[in-house]
């Protein structure tokens, strides 16, 4: 059986870790990044990066090969 810890590691533990462990860090209203309070700025920044970290996910998973689609 193929491992998918790197998978599972990418698509779910990198996002969760940036969203939910650091919120003690990004938990303010200033500095403001582009109009928008810090903390806004982080979640919206998190949506494009856990697309990212999804896309990247299922290029390395080991169950989706070419030859299955």
């Amino acid at each position: 059986m193929k491992s998918r810890i790197l998978t599972i590691l990418i698509g779910l533990v990198v996002p969760l870790t940036g969203i939910v462990v650091l919120f003690p860090f990004w938990n303010r209203v200033e500095p403001f990044v582009m109009g928008f309070p810090f903390n806004y700025f982080w979640l919206f920044l998190w949506l494009f990066i856990t697309s990212g970290c999804l896309y990247i996910a299922f290029k390395l998973d080991p169950l989706n090969e070419e030859e299955d689609w």
